[in-house]
Order: structure tokens, then sequence, then C-alpha cells
């Protein structure tokens, strides 16, 4: 950020995320020719270039349903993703007269940038996340837990809405969704493939008989189709995967530039660490919430940056402090009269006051 400036970095890193796109979307055509060849395997048992000349004509005609089931999936999700994730989340819709706090918070915040308002939605847990959704200004969505709300002061509070509006406003939302959606075609076709696989060699064996002509490449096509398969499902997970930690930083610093006060935001992620699993939601949602605990293979397939990370982040690029642990008293005076320990007064990039780590 510090380097080229924070809508640089925006610009950047949306450019990415649409060549990211791209290239999930082509792992449906990745998976029809793996399912041409596992075809071929499966009729003939002929040299392994014989047969992967024989699949790459042969998807051909493929493509175009392919290309139109991926379609329709997308434009059924478009029209319902907002319901949907809804649903799945377990979350409610709530108005003005329901949250009137919430509500003006968010308000506010979308006036001082010229955007619209989106919807809000609560889910009723413990734990402590929020996420944006939705394609559109129609769809946009802005949903915190329960726990969030109880646990988080205004400030605090105001900076975690500030970082989802920015996931709105740098489309980090379209993309999410979008990635989402294509990664569920792909995951569509990849268990087609790997139920349609699973029994491939009985067929085939039973389909070619005792033939003497056989060029034996079947059961190396077999295998490279499977692996071929595999690769092109785990590609589609890498994809999400790089897609959510990239835009964690941005939306962190999006929300310090909104809110003026980098202190909220870290005291919102201290507060959120350790606390953030949402045990009902799925993991393709928690991919898109503020923070993530579910990681794989610890920081390889982790989703978001770490907690201790992000903070690092907003000292040395926003201005923001690190939290002074609590100091010890040498007596009980401080605890009998009930005084706090005066700490001087200092501010911000901007001039503003830090928040109570300031």
């Amino acid at each position: 950020m510090a380097a080229f400036g924070l809508y640089t970095h925006i610009r950047a890193n949306r450019v990415r995320s649409t060549l990211l796109i791209g290239g999930l979307f082509l792992l449906i055509y990745v998976l029809v020719f793996a399912g041409a060849l596992a075809g071929e395997a499966m009729a003939e048992d002929a040299p392994f270039d014989v047969l992967v000349g024989r699949a790459l004509v042969n998807m051909l005609p493929a493509i175009p349903v392919a290309t139109l089931v991926a379609f329709v999936w997308i434009l059924i999700a478009y029209a319902f993703n907002r319901a949907i994730i809804g649903a799945i989340a377990g979350a409610r819709e709530v108005q003005r007269q329901d949250a009137p706090e919430l509500y003006a918070l968010l308000e506010n915040l979308c006036i001082s940038r010229g955007l619209s308002m989106p919807r809000l939605a609560i889910i009723e847990t413990e734990a402590l996340n929020a996420f944006a959704s939705g394609l559109n200004d129609s769809q946009y969505t802005v949903t915190v837990t329960r726990g969030l709300l109880q646990a988080l002061d205004r400030d605090e509070l105001e900076a975690v809405l500030a970082h989802e509006l920015t996931h709105i406003r740098n489309k980090d939302v379209q993309l999410m969704v979008t990635a989402m959606i294509i990664a569920g075609v792909v995951s569509f076709f990849g268990e087609m493939m790997f139920r349609w696989l699973r029994f491939a060699p009985l067929r085939a064996s039973s389909s070619r008989g005792n033939d003497k002509n056989s060029g034996g490449g079947a059961a190396i096509a077999l295998v490279v189709a499977f692996v071929i398969a595999l690769v092109a499902v785990t590609l589609s997970v890498v994809i999400r995967f790089a897609l959510s930690r990239s835009r964690e930083y941005l939306a962190d610093a999006g929300a310090v530039e909104l809110t003026k006060n980098p202190d909220a935001m870290i005291g919102a992620l201290m507060k959120i660490s350790g606390r953030s699993d949402v045990q009902a939601m799925p993991s393709s949602l928690m991919e898109m919430c503020i923070d993530n605990p579910r990681q794989g293979f610890q920081s390889l397939f982790a989703t978001h940056p770490s907690i201790e990370n992000r903070i690092e982040a907003l000292v040395r690029h926003g201005g923001g402090v690190y939290p002074a642990p609590e100091a010890a008293l040498p007596d009980n005076t401080a605890a009998d009269t009930g005084e706090q320990p005066e700490t001087p007064a200092r501010r911000g990039p901007w001039g503003m006051r830090r928040g109570p780590w300031g």
C-alpha cells in the first residue's frame, strides 16, 4: 500500500482477480477434456497418443453443452444468490426499526462515500464475524452476527461495517460470489467425473473383452483423466483461496480510510480473533467473512491472512498503534480510588484522535 497507493493496489487486485476468475472458468473445459479422454479409454484400448487425439476432437461437441449448463447455473445463482446465501447462513434481514443504531452506522458510512445503502442481516450466534454478499445494488447485503454486536463498541463496529462496505465498493463481493458460483460448477462436473471413473475400469474391461489388438493405452488414459479431474478441482479451491487472501488487507485499509480510526479496526480484529467460527456455516461462506479460522495445511491453504499480520499492516501502513498491555499496579491505589492513569493523547495520520489503544 505504501509503495503505489491504495487505489493502485485496488485496481491491480481487481485485474488479477478477473484473470483468476477466467482461469476458474477454464477449469470447466479441462474437466470436459478429462471426461472425453476417459470415454475414449472405455470405448477402445488404443495407444495413449491416439486416445488423446480422439478426446480432443470428440470434446468439441461437448463444449457448447458444458457452457450452456454453466451459464444456466450462473443465471440461477445470479437471480437467487441473496436468498440462497441468507438461508445457508441462517441470517435474518433487519430494517431500521429492528436495529436503529446499527442501521444508522451503516447509513452514515454510505452517505459519506455516496454509496447505495445495502441490506442488513443478523445471524443469531455468539461467534464474532461479518460478511458482505450480493452481485448488484439491489442484492448487496451486510451480515453481522449477534455476538459481534454484543462484543464490539461503537467505533469498532463502525470499522467492521466500513470493512464490509469496502468489499462492496472494491467489487470484491461480486468477484467472490462469482468465484463461489463457478467453483460450484467445477465441483459439480468434478463430482460427475469421479463417480463415472469409479466404475470405468470395470466397464472398460467388459466392453473390450479379450481384444488381442489393443494398444494398451486405455489404463494410462484413465489414470491421466482421473489426475486431470483431481488437479482441476484442487485448483478451483486454490484460486478461491488466492482471491480471499489478497482482498482482506485492502478492505482493512479501506475501513481506515473511511473511518479515520485505525485503532478501532485493530481493536475489532483483536476481539474477533479466536471467536469467529460460525459452526453451522459452510466453508465457502466462511471464506467471505471478515475472519475465517478454518485453515488448511497451516498457512498454505489459509483463506485469510492471520489477524497478527493484518494488525501489523494497520500499524505499519495505516498509522495504528499496537494496544499496550495493562500496566501492573504496584499497589491498589488506583483500584481503590477508581482513578485511571492518564495517557497522552495521540493523533493519527489524519489528525484524528486515536482510539483507546492510542
